[in-house]
């Protein structure tokens, strides 16, 4: 039983990792739904009081949004290249397109799950009835009591108000419902239209064909995956001889003397190496052959970062 639950588990591992963006996307959505959901419960807690209600219900929408924003941001691997270039070597090798491409791959995955949550927010909409239920005109609801004014109207969506109101309080409610829910459904059809938009403009604007387009994807996994294992395995064995050298001896478990055995490591790699392949990749061509990467143009003995007359430039996105 144990044996069929770890398979099961590294089949649904191998087939999340072999997904493009959009599963991680589509987990990020859900999180936030989640998320929005469970704060909704236990922690919104609507003031009903002048002034107050505006402020606490625009934060509601706005201030976790803006958290998971910059989150994503953090998250963003394109982030730290950009620093690393921007570091390094500057941004005189960036094209305007360039640039434009590589912000645009940042703000748009990190504003997933804000606008996820915007979009959950005001399809429940009870931030936005607390936040405006204050600014309803009285003369826009038939037969209200003149006596009544904003006050009365903040506690609407605290169902602490007299008798008297309480169809007016019902008819407040749904009327800013309805607006709610209708600005939930437009943010949700104007984000549509630009993923469209975008998928179709990054498609037609690549130099590349479609089939070297998805190698060049898988090309970009399997040097990362191939990278990360090396470096975790190479810095285990130095770090394993550093420890030998400082005590005479180095307690290893079976699995890592059989890794020190197979592969001698000398040394470290200079930080102009590291530096190298470091950073934001801009596609090249070398004399009609594809750069797929800063490590591949190492490899090859490529200097420079910029499009050559003869080559074409894409921003590299790696997923």
């Amino acid at each position: 039983m144990a044996a069929l639950i770890a398979e099961n588990f590294r089949f649904l591992s191998l087939f999340f990792k072999s997904k493009d963006v959009m599963i991680f996307n589509g987990l990020v959505a859900l999180g936030t739904v989640g998320s929005e959901e469970l704060f909704s419960v236990v922690a919104f807690n609507c003031p009903c009081s002048p002034a107050r209600n505006y402020i606490y219900g625009l934060a509601a929408i706005g201030v976790p949004a803006l958290a998971l924003f910059l989150i994503g941001v953090i998250w963003n691997n394109h982030t730290w290249n950009l620093v690393a270039e921007c570091h390094k070597r500057g941004v005189k090798n960036f094209s305007a397109a360039a640039t434009f491409l590589l912000f645009g791959s940042i703000m748009g995955r990190a504003s997933v799950a804000p606008i996820t949550w915007s979009v959950i927010s005001l399809l429940r909409g009870e931030a936005y009835i607390c936040a405006l239920s204050e600014f309803v005109k009285p003369s826009s609801l038939d037969k209200f009591p003149a006596d009544y004014g904003a006050e009365v109207l903040a506690k609407f969506p605290c169902r602490d108000v007299p008798a008297n109101l309480t169809k007016f309080r019902d008819e407040v409610t749904r009327r800013l419902r309805y607006e709610s829910q209708l600005f939930g459904w437009l943010l949700i059809g104007i984000v549509a239209v630009l993923v469209f938009l975008t998928k179709c403009l990054k498609h037609c604007c690549s130099p590349l064909s479609y089939r070297q387009e998805a190698y060049w994807a898988q090309y970009r996994s399997n040097e990362d995956k191939l990278f990360r294992r090396t470096a975790e395995v190479h810095s285990r064995i130095l770090a394993a001889k550093n420890v030998k050298q400082f005590f005479g001896f180095v307690a290893l478990d079976k699995e890592e003397k059989e890794l020190v055995q197979e592969f001698p490591v000398e040394g470290v790699q200079p930080s102009p190496q590291w530096n190298a392949i470091t950073g934001v990749y801009i596609y090249r061509e070398n004399k009609g052959f594809p750069l797929y990467s800063r490590l591949h143009k190492w490899a090859k003995g490529v200097e420079g970062n910029g499009p050559t007359p003869e080559g074409h430039e894409l921003l590299f996105l790696a997923s």
